[in-house]
């Protein structure tokens, strides 16, 4: 086989007109050639830290997508499945992913659960964090977001991190805002990179000492915008990712967007593809071709150096898309679950109280973080009752594992003017998570979920709409564009009933995300993610 076009040398910093000859998986040879084709040929995108899961498919449904935007490749940390699964969830996601031709690489999860201050479905030790990594289709220790567990020197933690240094695989890093001698002693233990930057003071840092920072620009988390300045000058230790990405974003672009983007920003070409296509490979000992005589035929065709329009992509000397359409075919799967409580009363979302004041959770759009603040109570009946008129509405965390009572919460910027929407996709530890205008509308999508043992939903006087994720109660057993369109049609129904977040099931899915600050809510109580401590809601 042989393609045709101006050839981009990312490593030689060169483009010339030529052709790719592949036989089999490799490239046997790539020439000078005067033809008039003005396609140009680039190695693929590879997304270098990203959850399979929050796309809320299967990785073999997964691929069938993310091909069409170019990319080849993924660094995968399944620690979502994981929390659900524990190490058989991770071999699930292993098994069908080497179905399909994209090229996942795994990581081993580090922290299932993500702390001890939540109710997760499994439990990964450092034994089996040996195990997992011993295995060459685990590739890295995955995002180790127990950084207070590195800073007070904790031996379990410690002893995953010998576990990866000992055979030789990368460590990567979740500490944000972490700066100063913490940040040090952090990347002194051998955790390499970030994703979890959201300023550029804390990149820069970051970077000055020796850590790899991951631009990402997921369906929640977005931090493009604060970073992009810093490419031009640490393009060798920079990468894209997306982290987490919902299905009806997945449909519409993936690392082909920063690309773009970065482009537009005026960043010369070579540098963005490094960091959308040679550092991954390097800093994980991928095996992933860069578009060299003997590499893998991993490649793609785009028509322009702007906005990188993909027409095609092959893996392995395998086309796998064109124009849009994948050819990546359907697998078959196992679904596996694990969902054990009963359905939910009115009662039990009631939160008798006297107090004038309350915590409340601040979401902030687009961010990962929270702000702690307070507000005045609403209450009727001695029930704290979410207050429409103020966007302080009522949340609750439901443990899916087994039966226990609801924690409650409040929280600002959902905005619903009317029902409720609730996800058992609730990072790490993926309970039941709902917010609403009153109990009784909490209640009825609790409910829907623990019925369906699994999905998304929105729920009001009218109607009630879900996708049902029965897969590890995280992901769908349909097709992605299915899924999207579905999805799709849940977020509008949530912004019609008053939501102004651009993804408020992103937003809710991270409200129960403990590790990152400020305010967050687990099954077991309203958390203080500066002080790593629980805290009460009444004050």
């Amino acid at each position: 086989m042989v393609v045709k076009g101006n050839i981009v040398d990312i490593l030689n910093r060169k483009i010339f007109k030529g052709e790719v000859v592949v036989e089999n998986d490799r490239i046997t040879d790539i020439r000078n050639s005067n033809h008039q084709i003005e396609n140009y040929i680039i190695p693929g995108f590879i997304d270098a830290h990203i959850h399979i899961e929050s796309s809320m498919l299967v990785p073999s449904e997964f691929a069938k997508i993310a091909v069409t935007h170019g990319t080849v490749a993924t660094v995968s940390d399944p620690h979502e499945i994981a929390n659900v699964l524990g190490v058989k969830g991770v071999e699930f996601m292993i098994e069908n992913g080497k179905k399909v031709p994209l090229k996942f690489n795994f990581g081993a999860p580090s922290c299932v659960p993500a702390t001890s201050f939540e109710s997760a479905g499994a439990i990964i030790n450092a034994d089996d964090i040996k195990l997992m990594l011993e295995n060459p289709d685990i590739k890295y220790l995955a995002e180790m977001m127990n950084y207070p567990g590195v800073l007070f020197d904790d031996a379990e933690v410690f002893a995953k991190i010998e576990h990866a240094k000992n055979l030789g695989k990368p460590i990567d890093g979740h500490a944000p805002g972490l700066r100063g001698e913490d940040v040090s002693k952090y990347i002194a233990a051998g955790i390499s990179t970030d994703h979890e930057c959201f300023s550029y003071d804390e990149a820069l840092e970051k970077l000055q000492k020796g850590m790899k920072v991951i631009i990402r620009e997921g369906s929640a988390a977005k931090n493009f915008e604060a970073l992009i300045d810093l490419l031009p000058e640490y393009f060798e230790n920079m990468m894209f990712c997306s982290d987490d990405k919902h299905p009806d974003d997945l449909l519409l672009g993936h690392i082909n967007e920063l690309c773009a983007g970065a482009v537009a920003k005026g960043v010369d070409v070579f540098k963005v593809l490094q960091a959308a296509c040679v550092n991954p490979v390097k800093h994980y000992d991928l095996e992933v071709g860069l578009l060299q005589k003997g590499d893998f035929a991993d490649f793609i065709v785009v028509d322009n150096l702007t906005n990188f329009n993909v027409l095609e992509t092959y893996i392995n000397g395998e086309l796998v898309a064109k124009n849009g359409t994948s050819f990546v075919k359907n697998v078959d799967f196992e679904i596996l679950n694990n969902f054990n409580t009963n359905k939910k009363k009115v009662e039990d979302f009631k939160f008798e109280s006297s107090s004038k004041k309350i915590r409340v959770i601040e979401a902030l759009d687009g961010e990962l973080v929270t702000n702690q603040i307070e507000s005045a109570s609403l209450i009727e009946d001695r029930n704290l009752v979410s207050n429409t008129k103020t966007d302080v509405l009522k949340m609750t965390v439901v443990n899916r594992y087994k039966n226990d009572k609801p924690a409650i919460a409040f929280i600002k910027n959902f905005g619903l003017k009317e029902g409720a929407i609730a996800s058992s996709v609730g990072h790490d530890s993926h309970n039941i998570i709902a917010v609403g205008v009153s109990d009784e509308m909490i209640c009825k999508a609790v409910n829907l979920i623990i019925k369906n043992r699994g999905g998304v939903c929105a729920v009001n006087s009218k109607q009630e709409k879900i996708v049902s994720l029965p897969v590890g109660g995280i992901m769908s057993d349909k097709s992605a564009k299915e899924t999207g369109k579905s999805y799709a049609v849940l977020d509008k129904m949530a912004k019609e009933m008053g939501s102004k977040l651009k993804a408020p099931y992103m937003s809710l899915s991270f409200m129960a995300l403990l590790v990152i600050p400020s305010l967050k809510l687990s099954d077991k109580g309203l958390f203080d993610g500066n002080s790593f401590q629980f805290t009460s809601l009444e004050m």
